[in-house]
């Protein structure tokens, strides 16, 4: 028999709260740890891994790019990258594309523009509106628009130029922005994914859509999980019918290739000029070919429809056999990013699904986030609600 093999990383710097297991190898949505063990993986790589693991179109064209070209740099054109960004500038109703590696930097770069468009305009200190429970990054940045405390606190002074408004409240962005001419911007996730799979309803979009249109303000909408079809259209904000003056992507865009985007449209899209902003990585060869074959599997495997069968099957299964657990609050989102509330902390549960043989995670301590790839069937959505209702029954019986 092989031995067991312990799942360690001592010369890893020590910055994550790691379940002790080493996963080895993926097939559609399943995954094998190290040792053997199987997983039904409701995690995705955090709303990453798209179109699963190991899949049978996506892995022959990665390989063929690898053997062509991996990396060149952004001295020269790269006509992947045109590819890429006339499909999602379509997709979007908008009309150009910074390409990044990472959620972090294409927000990062979004709040460049923010702040660009308004010195442009003679404004001095640029005031950029954010929201309570928000979640951005970990840049000093992006990290001072992030509404949760824990990943702020302990690293000194924070930025000026942010405000911090309730979500969903338009007279609270009314009163906190009446009067100030340093604003230039409004950011949000439409569903904001580490703060607890809020989502921002659609009436509100349309009534901030507006309001930055009567100030001009730019309206940047961070759909790094949400978008690339994770709620059933191509971007989060489509179901409210409003356009951005910035979308930013990452996660799910390149299908586990790190790819990130920042989308503009109208008076942004000309906001950044030669010199202002640039990535070493950002917009490689085989990075833009992942997001083009990602999005072109999708099409072609009509992955927007199946989404939306298949999350609302796995809501309603969620609801009726976890809704009468005492302590179950409710379960939430759209498509396949899905929120499961209860009325306890429950971040162990990380830890005792995986010993289920289940991937989830935990935001807000709260809420279990269940964000799987988007080629999950309705057998695996029942099969994982089949694995984590003993675990949520055990967790809030304690």
């Amino acid at each position: 028999m092989t031995a067991h093999i312990e799942a360690t990383s001592p010369h890893v710097m020590n910055t994550y709260g790691r379940v002790p297991i080493a996963l080895e190898r993926g097939q559609g949505c399943r995954v094998w740890d190290v040792n053997g063990k199987e997983y039904l993986d409701g995690l995705g790589g955090i709303a990453v891994n798209t179109l699963g693991h190991n899949h049978p179109k996506l892995v022959p064209a990665l390989q063929e790019q690898i053997a062509k070209l991996i990396h060149t740099s952004n001295y020269y054109h790269v006509p992947g990258q045109e590819q890429l960004a006339q499909m999602l500038t379509e997709r979007a109703q908008m009309t150009n594309v910074f390409f990044c590696n990472t959620g972090l930097e294409a927000n990062e770069a979004a709040i460049k523009i923010a702040r660009k468009y308004g010195v442009d305009k003679g404004i001095e200190k640029p005031v950029i509106v954010v929201y309570d429970h928000a979640f951005h990054g970990r840049s000093i940045a992006t990290m001072t628009a992030t509404g949760n405390p824990k990943v702020r606190n302990g690293f000194g002074p924070l930025l000026d130029g942010f405000i911090r408004v309730a979500p969903n409240d338009i007279e609270a962005l009314k009163v906190a922005t009446a009067g100030n001419p340093n604003i230039v911007a409004v950011m949000m996730e439409p569903i904001q994914g580490e703060g607890g799979l809020h989502p921002m309803r659609a009436d509100y979009l349309k009534e901030v859509r507006a309001l930055c249109d009567a100030n001009e303000w730019l309206l940047m909408l961070d759909e790094v999980q949400a978008g690339m079809g994770r709620t059933g259209k191509w971007f989060a904000h489509q179901w409210s019918g409003i356009v951005p003056d910035v979308m930013t992507l990452a996660k799910g865009l390149g299908s586990g290739v790190p790819v990130g985007a920042v989308v503009t449209h109208g008076k942004a899209a000309t906001v950044l000029q030669p010199g202002n902003h640039g990535s070493t990585f950002g917009g490689n060869p085989l990075a833009m070919r992942a997001g083009v074959e990602t999005i072109r599997i999708m099409e072609e495997d009509k992955l927007l429809d199946h989404v939306t069968a298949v999350g609302e099957h796995l809501k309603a299964k969620l609801q009726s056999e976890l809704g009468s657990i005492p302590g179950f609050v409710e379960v939430r989102g759209q498509g396949l990013m899905i929120g499961v509330e209860l009325s306890k902390s429950c971040g162990q549960l990380i830890g005792q699904a995986a010993e289920a043989g289940l991937l989830i995670s935990v935001t807000a301590d709260t809420v279990i986030r269940l964000v799987p790839p988007l080629i999950l069937t309705t057998a695996e959505a029942d099969e994982l609600v089949t694995r984590l209702k003993p675990l949520v029954q055990a967790v809030l019986a304690a």
